[in-house]
């Protein structure tokens, strides 16, 4: 059973406006706790116990959130900006930033401005040889990387924000790594949006259908703007 978890949370959160001018938009309270609390929660809850935690932007107030919570969650800190700087931009830096700490396990992988349930984080944690990724059906899938699978549930495309979406099947954002993902993610090369996108390093597998898709029967919050307060909270409501 996989029972780690990279958290990725070195980002501004330019979206959530004056909530987060002075704290990163992960740290945001609702119900008097920050939104990243409940991340983790619900990862424990589905078995995770150690927790490593990417930061760079406002990475003080991550240090004070990881010392109020150290006696509930094991969590490793981890500085993107001093391992891989700030002249690169994109999600697929906060995987190589962490992988002194990972290299050497399988290990789940969520963004940390989304809240999935514990039951569809359960999903992710058995041991496999081959990357998986959360999917699910939306209504407007060209906000999104739209994913196509063939009848054993492998990926076999992924495409960003197309404006002509094939499926409205898209990824979700929660994915469970094998080590081979480091080599993979160094090659990933500058994308037309001028980032180093981690979907790029998942695309070259899954050509060889080493992708595949879990799919998410839950809640699922992209905590992005300040209505995803009450979202949350309507959420909370249901526990």
């Amino acid at each position: 059973m996989i029972t780690t978890a990279l958290i990725a949370a070195a980002g501004k959160g330019t979206r959530m406006l004056d909530l987060a001018e002075h704290i990163p938009k992960h740290l945001i309270t609702i119900r008097k706790r920050p939104f990243l609390y409940y991340l983790l929660s619900h990862l424990s809850k589905a078995g995770i116990q150690n927790f490593v935690l990417v930061v760079g932007h406002k990475k003080e107030n991550m240090e004070s959130f990881a010392r109020t919570y150290g006696n509930q969650f094991a969590i490793t800190l981890v500085d993107q900006f001093e391992r891989m700087g700030t002249d690169w931009y994109g999600t697929a830096l906060p995987v190589l930033a962490a992988e002194p700490e990972l290299k050497n396990t399988n290990f789940i992988a969520v963004y940390g401005d989304n809240l999935y349930s514990p039951r569809d984080i359960k999903k992710f944690t058995g041991e496999h040889a081959y990357t998986a990724m959360g999917v699910r059906e939306v209504e407007r899938p060209e906000r999104y990387g739209v994913v196509t699978i063939d009848d054993n549930d492998f990926v076999t495309d992924l495409i960003e924000k197309p404006d002509n979406p094939v499926s409205n099947l898209i990824n979700a954002g929660i994915y469970t790594f094998t080590p081979d993902i480091f080599d993979t993610v160094r090659d990933v090369r500058i994308s037309p949006r001028g980032e180093y996108e981690l979907t790029d390093a998942i695309k070259a597998f899954t050509s060889k259908r080493l992708v595949k898709a879990i799919f998410l029967n839950d809640y699922w919050v992209d905590f992005g703007r300040p209505e995803d307060i009450k979202t949350v909270s309507d959420i909370l409501d249901t526990l």
